[in-house]
């Protein structure tokens, strides 16, 4: 599956950005998405998590409360709603897609196999 990254940007703390990740697959209902986030000198970081149907979600405590995942299988689109933004959570965002998993939830990047290119987020405060 081919995964394409969008909506990134220049925000100030407090507000609201939408990524979306469109999906180019004939089955995406059959794939569990992730975001995972990649600030400057630190390691790639799980985010959120959302299962085949939907009804299973896990989110990182850093951002639960604040973030929300979805997924829109006509659209075949997955989206992280990121509200109350901090400056903490400037990095580099990427969607992850797999339809082969071992265990739940797959925080763990190796869980993945398909990666999208990535959307910037910076928060300034």
């Amino acid at each position: 599956v081919q995964l394409q990254a969008s909506g990134g940007g220049l925000v100030q703390a407090g507000d609201s950005l939408r990524l979306s990740c469109a999906a180019s697959t004939r089955t995406f209902s059959s794939y569990v998405f992730g975001w995972f986030r990649q600030a400057p000198g630190s390691e790639r970081e799980f985010v959120a998590v959302i299962s085949w149907s939907g009804a299973s979600i896990t989110y990182a405590d850093s951002v639960k409360g604040r973030f929300t995942i979805s997924r829109d299988d006509p659209r075949k689109t997955v989206y992280l709603q990121m509200n109350s933004l901090k400056p903490e959570d400037t990095a580099v965002y990427y969607c992850a897609a797999e339809n082969s998993l071992e265990r739940w939830p797959p925080r763990s990047q190796s869980s993945f196999r398909s990666w999208g290119q990535g959307t910037q987020v910076t928060v300034s405060s």
